[in-house]
């Protein structure tokens, strides 16, 4: 991948560890969703547009692939490609990074925008499309991740 987006800093907190002595799968998915506000905010859908133009996004599907353990304090960094959009939803792929540039999981997102006052499916509102033109532009992949859509099940053995 070319250009990276970081959309989240933080750490493993102690909260977040299991009885296997490592971040439990929920709190992978709690860093990927905090990461999705980040991209949020980087598309200008903050707290202050979302109540402004009472637009917001949710998301639709998540596919999360566990690949390595994170421990307790380790620094994580969540990075944001654009696999795709259209002019209501996006097609996101996350990364999470933790000590030394170790990759830990992946999450392969689709977020759909939201009108409020309807609760139904809206086209992003001017600004917010121009914005992610342009994210998506930069921060588009060359290729597509392995871990990108991907289907789950048990191969058969012939």
């Amino acid at each position: 991948m070319t250009n990276t987006l970081v959309v989240l800093k933080d750490h493993v907190r102690k909260e977040w560890i299991d009885y296997n002595g490592h971040m439990n799968d929920a709190d992978y998915v709690r860093a990927f969703s905090w990461a999705v506000d980040g991209f949020m905010g980087e598309m200008g859908l903050n707290e202050t547009f979302r109540e402004k133009a009472q637009y917001t996004m949710f998301t639709l599907e998540n596919h999360i692939c566990y690949l390595a353990e994170m421990k307790f304090n380790e620094p994580l960094e969540v990075h944001a490609h654009v696999l795709d959009y259209d002019e209501k939803r996006v097609h996101l792929f996350l990364e999470l990074y933790g000590a030394e540039g170790k990759r830990a999981a992946t999450s392969e997102q689709m977020m759909m925008g939201i009108e409020q006052q309807s609760g139904r499916p809206g086209p992003f509102p001017e600004e917010i499309s121009s914005k992610l033109k342009q994210l998506a532009d930069e921060y588009a992949v060359e290729t597509k991740p392995k871990e990108a859509g991907r289907v789950i099940g048990i191969r058969k053995k012939k």
